[in-house]
């Protein structure tokens, strides 16, 4: 893989069941990328393994005044160098490679799952951990994916120095032999500490980049009830905790790098002293001693890399064990009220893998154009072309109810799929169920750009951009744009948007918003309480245009306001869970009380009231019949 090869076509099906296998999974896919690094690193280090035993030779020569044999290790040692520097240039070149392409393999596994998900995802997943994921946590998983070439290259080039020793100069090269594996391992004993340390340090800087993310979202409401102040202050106290754990988890690095630097120097104290006594002996020669010196002081360096790969995998264990849980997520997965199981990671990457090792079934077509959308868990029906509104006393209800119409189940894994001309939408191609049914949630997001690039979405061109922004009564909206706009753009379309449109009030968003979801034009257009944060002449102008412009087609509007439910040709009712009552808005409020309530706003006990009365006007209607 090289990086200009990037993105992948196809960045596959991930093992998301935990963190470390998540990390195995990125490695297998990298194989090749590996086996290069690694082939570069043994060339580096074995280079580095040499040299000593080069440099101990040339030693030896001038101590024996053999000036052939000086000149042969001369070229020796050049060799040696050029396979030095030409196996660290292409071994950092291997490695970064390595790090690119599974950095971006997971960014395009996120990016896919974001896509795949939608606004799902941040009901199930903290919008600030999913930031910490595809920012800082990528970084980290492919420093890992980096480091295990470079760590086994280390690992090879120790163990040939050791061996090399044994034979060169036995007496010394055992007590060589006999340090590494201690130089190696005493660090073991603390890395589960520092591992822990790590943990909580991860755990606290997700929670500081949640509070921050949330923070900055409601900034303007902040703002306006003079809550940032207290925000600020919650925000310094998640700050100064990470900083306490991250120099609590830098002492304890700093004590394993303290001992990889102590140990290494006892060990050549104890090489310089016992390889004089033997030289004095006459056990070996200056050349041999200055050999094991020598191999031992290089040996530093790939040891070092021992210490990387456990820095590497504690601080990306717990990076892998997020971006799992967000890969792991499917679109029918439980939301967070659903009946979710034990391990619901593990068992949507057991299906997906599963999925993905099976022959692709055929998807079935999509629907012919006319089919009513119908949705079985709650009975309620939306029939072609005509304008339905849905009346829920629960906010939540209605939230969950929306998504499901997009096809997105959140009530219980395995539940059953929404309905469109008598095909589910569950089995039809994500692409294809998008561009049939569009869902604008109650707080649809907006991206920064210009209005052009706002409108610039995937449509029949059928609807022009500016029918929509008349219908959804954005006239204000592109005075207020052009009002804004630097000298120079005359065209509002032309005007800048900032991010989320936080200079636009929450009306003016709402109805940019309900333009963009009309430019579509959408088989199937579901609105979850489109006009809530918009006056009542605005909303009834919005009902007036929205139900022109959408003529002929299906539209579905989760909504409570009469302005809207009145401009509806059907409204239905949806109480505990299930359709209760259709008819018209008038009917409705005529005639059946939980509908009555829920739009007008009903107390207890003004419904009990009003039966009373009813009542009372009923037996008085009764008692003059009976006179009569």
């Amino acid at each position: 893989m090289q990086i200009s090869d990037l993105p992948y076509p196809d960045p596959g099906v991930p093992d998301a069941r935990s963190g470390p296998r998540f990390l195995l999974w990125l490695g297998r896919n990298q194989l090749a990328g590996q086996l290069k690094s690694l082939c570069w690193g043994l060339l580096h280090f074995c280079g580095i393994a040499g040299l000593p035993f080069a440099v101990g030779l040339g030693v030896q020569a001038v101590v024996d005044r053999d000036g052939t044999r000086l000149i042969l290790v001369g070229g020796l040692v050049l060799l040696i160098g050029i396979a030095i520097s030409l196996g660290d240039t292409m071994l950092h070149r291997t490695a970064v490679t390595n790090w690119i392409t599974a950095a971006a393999r997971v960014q395009q596994l996120l990016a896919r799952k974001t896509a795949e998900l939608g606004a799902a995802l941040t009901r199930r997943v903290a919008a600030g951990e999913v930031v910490a994921v595809s920012t800082g946590d990528v970084e980290k998983i492919g420093w890992f994916v980096e480091a295990v070439s470079r760590f086994l290259a280390a690992a090879v080039a120790v163990v040939v120095i050791c061996v090399g020793l044994v034979f060169y100069a036995p007496a010394l090269g055992v007590v060589v032999a006999g340090g590494v594996p201690v130089l190696a391992l005493a660090v073991l004993p603390l890395l589960p500490r520092a591992t822990r340390r790590a943990d909580i340090q991860r755990d606290k800087a997700g929670r500081a980049t949640e509070l921050a993310s949330d923070t900055v979202a409601g900034l303007r409401v902040l703002r306006g009830i003079g809550g940032e102040e207290l925000f600020l202050g919650r925000y310094r106290e998640a700050s100064q905790e990470v900083r306490k754990a991250a120099v609590r988890s830098a002492r304890m690095w700093a004590l394993i790098s303290a001992i990889q630097v102590l140990l290494p120097g006892l060990l050549l104290i104890t090489v310089v002293w016992y390889g004089a006594t033997l030289v004095l002996d006459g056990r070996i020669t200056v050349g041999e001693l200055v050999a094991v010196f020598s191999a031992v002081a290089l040996m530093l360096y790939p040891l070092r890399h021992f210490e990387e790969i456990a820095m590497a995998y504690s601080f990306s264990r717990p990076s892998a064990k997020r971006a799992a849980r967000v890969l792991s997520l499917t679109r029918t997965d439980p939301g967070p009220d659903g009946d979710a199981p034990a391990e619901p990671g593990a068992r949507a990457t057991a299906a997906q893998r599963a999925e993905a090792d099976a022959p692709p079934a055929a998807k079935p077509a999509a629907p012919a154009p006319g089919g009513d959308l119908y949705d079985p868990e709650t009975g309620l029906m939306a029939p072609a072309g005509v304008f339905t509104a849905v009346v829920c006393g629960d906010p939540d209800l209605a939230g969950r109810l929306a998504e499901r119409l997009g096809g997105h189940p959140a009530d219980a894994v395995g539940g059953p799929s929404v309905l469109l001309g008598g095909i589910a939408l569950d089995a039809l191609e994500l692409d294809t169920a998008r561009t049939l049914v569009l869902v604008q949630d109650k707080d649809p997001v907006l991206l920064s750009g210009t209005l052009r690039e706002l409108l610039d979405v995937p449509a029949s061109a059928a609807v022009e951009a500016s029918a929509a922004l008349a219908a959804a009564q954005c006239a204000d909206v592109l005075d207020a744009l052009s009002q804004s706009a630097p000298d120079g753009v005359d065209d509002p379309m032309d005007a800048r948007i900032t991010e989320r449109g936080r200079s636009l009030s929450g009306g003016q968003r709402q109805r940019l918003a309900l333009a963009r979801s009309l430019v579509t034009d959408p088989e199937v257009l579901v609105l979850d309480e489109p006009t809530s944060a918009v006056d009542s002449h605005t909303e009834a102008r919005i009902a007036e245009g929205l139900a022109t412009l959408r003529a002929g087609r299906t539209t579905v509007v989760l909504a409570s306001s009469p302005l809207l439910l009145d401009r509806a040709d059907r409204v239905v009712l949806v109480d505990g869970g299930t359709v209760a009552a259709v008819g018209t808005h008038r009917e409705l409020l005529h005639g059946e009380p939980r509908y009555r309530a829920v739009v007008t706003r009903e107390t207890d006990e003004e419904q009990l009231l009003g039966a009373v009365e009813r009542i009372e006007t009923l037996r008085e209607l009764t008692e003059i019949e009976e006179s009569a």
